[in-house]
Parts: structure tokens; sequence; C-alpha cells
């Protein structure tokens, strides 16, 4: 049977409701079935896995203990979509496979299943199969699940023995292991199978490169990698997921990645019970109805477990409890050049830090209405890798791309900051009026900035000076009228902004218990919205000319 189509044809119908990626990828897999050109549908060979799992493996925990693990339509449809599509010579199409569905809905049992799949009837000498995630308790939880279920069949413990860290076919000297990020056998891998767990919760994304490259030399390999949502915000998870999305758009081309999302298209959807299914394809098979509806009842109930539930229970993208924004409102992916801003004013805002730390500058330009962010951002270059590694975020990445700018030493030059000022005048005609900024320890810089012909004003970093602007800026974004040209490092900071609310209501930002959470950006922003403020009418009416 064609699982596929049945399940498209249902959610064309109406009668399974999917979120707005979902549907795209499947009208892109069934155009590729209809339309067979470098890669044909195999129904045997999409069939084999569904038949391995469903024959051979077994539940181990809670209602299902000891039951055969009998598949939905959804994880067989996406079986059939990885395994079905192959070359001309019989090999498998897709090599990497990222999945985001909520928790509660099987995933575990799903890769544990396919795991041993890959292991044992997959007909690869010698397979690898890995389970890699941050913490070698949490690898462990997909490996245990694949041991019990090895332990319920008879063929596979004739075939499948446990060694003290593995499972072990003898016969095709394959194995099966749980690793983590800490592993010392990471850089010898060879993978047949990578399943890649929970990966929202990695800060670094070195597990997921490594166990890519690991592949090079087998010839159908596939990369799992299945998530719930989480708050670990621009690293691997955030990467993958923007990758899909610019594939299933046609933005970038890879043909061996697919993916498959279950998420929630808007965040009001989670009041909305008619809703839940997009993000819980086993809602009321797998997974419980009147659980989900106990988790809404207590988030209503309860601000603090509200994002919790979004990130688990609906795969929306958020920024943690206590976080001054949520992701919906921070998150615009609108882009812009320089070159089409030429000729217009904008507003500064600069937090230099520690001369050791980073440090960021800000340029709010206004055309047309419109609000335009070009940002800067500055780290010593001898402590770039150092920094990379404290902070778990890609500093090296966004230099290349033109985000972050490594001053030569141990501490930042901020003549650098300057001359970024000096750039936007000279190479663009974008004339900067007025800049905002903590005089604190600023000087000397001050001193530079105003003999290069720019009006310094000092913004006292507390709350009174900067609540009004902050609740502007809020709205602003919440609105999308500031394009901050989907700067990362901006993403990475606002995401990490917390506030602290005095006894009048007013708020400033600070950061979250974790110190190597940077929210220079955010500072810097703000300190530009505070001149912004106070130059309003006049910032308007210069644009204007």
């Amino acid at each position: 049977m064609n699982y596929i189509l049945a399940y498209y044809n249902l959610i064309k119908s109406g009668k399974i409701i999917v979120c707005k990626k979902l549907l795209r990828q499947y009208e892109k897999i069934v155009n590729d079935l209809n339309n067979p050109g470098k890669y044909h549908f195999d129904l045997k060979k999409a069939n084999r896995p569904i038949e391995f799992i469903e024959k051979f493996c077994k539940h181990s925990k809670g209602q299902w203990a000891g039951k055969p693990v009998l598949l939905d339509l959804w994880q067989k449809a996406m079986i059939q979509s990885i395994f079905g599509f192959v070359d001309d010579n019989g090999l498998r199409r897709y090599r990497e496979v990222f999945t985001i569905v909520a928790r509660k809905n099987g995933k575990s049992t799903l890769l544990s299943a396919i795991g041993l799949y890959m292991l044992f009837a997959d007909n690869e000498g010698g397979a690898q199969v890995c389970c890699v995630a941050g913490k070698k308790d949490q690898a462990k939880i997909v490996f245990d699940e694949a041991k019990n279920m090895v332990s319920q069949s008879a063929l596979l413990q004739k075939h499948i023995r446990k060694r003290k860290s593995d499972l072990y076919v003898d016969l095709t000297f394959s194995t099966f292991e749980p690793l983590a990020s800490d592993s010392n056998t990471l850089d010898g891998l060879n993978m047949h199978c990578g399943i890649l767990d929970e990966v929202h919760a990695w800060k670094d994304r070195n597990i997921y490169d490594v166990s890519k490259q690991s592949m090079g030399a087998r010839q159908q390999p596939i990369l799992f990698t299945i998530s719930t949502a989480g708050f670990v915000r621009e690293n691997i998870y955030d990467d993958l997921y923007e990758l899909s999305n610019e594939i299933l758009y046609d933005k970038k081309e890879d043909e061996r990645f697919i993916s498959f999302i279950y998420e929630l298209d808007e965040r009001k959807e989670w009041t909305n019970s008619k809703m839940w299914e997009k993000a819980n394809p086993g809602l009321g098979t797998i997974k419980g109805l009147d659980y989900l509806q106990e988790q809404v009842k207590r988030a209503k109930n309860d601000k603090n477990y509200l994002p919790t539930l979004l990130t688990k229970d609906f795969n929306i993208r958020e920024t943690g409890v206590g976080s001054w924004l949520t992701f919906e409102t921070i998150n615009n992916q609108e882009t812009f050049e320089l070159e089409s801003l030429r000729n217009c004013y904008g507003i500064g805002g600069v937090d230099l830090s520690s001369v050791g730390d980073l440090t960021c500058a800000s340029c709010l330009i206004m055309k047309e209405e419109k609000l335009y962010l070009s940002q800067m951002y500055f780290i010593p270059e001898a402590r770039a890798t150092q920094k990379e590694k404290e902070d778990k975020v890609p500093y090296s990445i966004w230099q290349k791309d033109g985000y972050i700018r490594f001053c030569p030493g141990t501490m930042v030059n901020f003549s650098d900051v300057t001359a970024w000022y000096n750039e936007l005048r000279s190479k663009y005609s974008i004339y900067t009026l007025w800049v905002g900024y903590d005089p604190w320890g600023a000087n000397q810089w001050a001193e530079e900035m105003k003999q290069n012909g720019y009006v310094l004003e000092e913004v006292i970093q507390g709350a009174k000076t900067m609540s009004t602007p902050m609740k502007m800026l809020a709205s602003d974004l919440e609105s999308h009228l500031i394009n901050y040209n989907n700067n990362p490092i901006l993403k990475w900071c606002l995401t990490n902004t917390q506030i602290e609310i005095d006894k009048n209501d007013n708020i400033r930002p600070v950061k979250g218990r974790n110190s190597k959470q940077r929210i220079d950006g955010t500072v810097s922003l703000i300190d530009s919205y505070v001149v912004y403020q106070r130059h309003f009418d006049d910032f308007k009416a210069y644009n204007r000319r």
C-alpha cells in the first residue's frame, strides 16, 4: 500500500490537519511520485522498514509493554518517503532527515526501531549505528529502547547480542551504540546511521558536523535529526530549521535533505484544540488527548509554564521563562542591502562593554517611515576561539558572514567602532546624526567620535531612562516595523535578554542566570532607541528631506 498517498489524500480532504510546512513537504513528495526523474519510488524498498518494525519490534513501557509496535499512518508515510525513493542503482535518495514533533508522540520508540533496522536489515556490512546526544543519558534513551526490543524478539536475540557498551551483529560486524558530545570516539566514526536526539538543547553544533562528516565512506547513509522545539537560539536547531525552510520553499537546493515539521502555524493556535494535531500527529493514538488538555489548562493558569508548553507540546520556538520578548516577537527574516539606504540618516547606539569582551555598534536608519537596523559586533581576535567555546555560539561563522569583526590582539580597539561609523558615511552616505552611549569608561572613545564629527549623547543605563524606549522597541519588533537584516547575533542577544522591573513598573535589560548569554546587541539597540525617542520629530524631518 502507498501510505504516502493515503496520508496526503486525508490531508487534502481536511480529515487530517497539518501545518503549512508539512503540507508543502508532502506536495513535493507526491509530485516526485508522479514525476520520476533521477529518482523513482520503489514500493518494496519503502515498505521493508515498516514490515521489519511491525514484525520484530515490541514496546517495553507503559500500557503497550510487550505488544508489537504498530505504526500510525503518519509514521508509515514518513518512512516510505525516506526509504522509498532510489536511483537506478537502487541506492536511496535521502541522506538526511530533519523531524520536529511534539513530545509524547512516540519518537524514541520509532527511532529505536529504525536504528535496529539500519543495524540488522539494511544489508550494510559493518554498519555503525550511533545515537548521539549532548549527554550520555539522553543518548541512551533510544539505545535502551532498542536493547529492550531485541530482548523481546527471538529472531533479533539470535543475531544481535548485547556487549558492554553496544549492540553487536556477529554476522555483519555491525554495531549500535550511544554516544555523547564528550565521547572520545566521535572523531573516528564511520556511521551508516546517525540518530541525533533532542538537538534543541545542543549549544555546540560540532557534534552534528562530526556526525555528518563521518558518513562520507558509506553508499547510502542516513542522518536522522529529531527534536521538539526548545529555548537555545541561534545554534544547530535554528540552523537546521532555517535550512529546511529554505529547501522547502526552493530558496536552496539539496536533493539529499528532507524534513517533516509538525508545529503550530501561529502561536495563538495553542488555545484552539482543533489545531493541536498540527504538532501532535499521534494525538489520540500515541499521545493522550486528556494529557494535552491538562497541560493547556495548566499553562492558562500559570504563565511561567506557557513557554514550556509552547515549545514541547506545540513546537513553537521560545526564549525561556523570564525573557523580555517571545521568539515570535523577535523573529523577523526580512533582509536589506545597505546600498538601498544610500543618502539616508541614522541614529547610533553603542555598547562598548569591557575591552576584552563583545562590543556592539548600531545604526538605526529610517527610509520612507520604515526603520532599518545595521549592526556590527567586535571581539578580540586572540580571544575569539576561547569565547566561541565559552559562549557556545559560532563567532567564526558570523565573522565570515560579516556580522562581527575580529580586532587584532587581546582587546577590542574602540577606534574600530569609530571606523565602522565612518565606513557607513563614506561608503554608503549614511549619516549618523546622534550616537547614544554609556559614558562610563568611554571618555577617550567619545572624544575620538566627536573629532570625527559625530554628536554623542549620554544614555544612563537605568530603568528611568530605558523603560519607555524599551517598550516602544518591543512594540516595533512585534509589528515588524524594524528590519534588522535577520542578524543572528542580535537575534541571539534579544532572546537572552531578561528584564528587571522597579516599583514604578519601569524596566531595564539584564542578563539571565547564565553570564555567558550576551545582551550587548540588545543594549546597543536600546541606546539608539533612547536617542530616537528624544529626537523623534527631528529624525523624521531629516528623513523627509
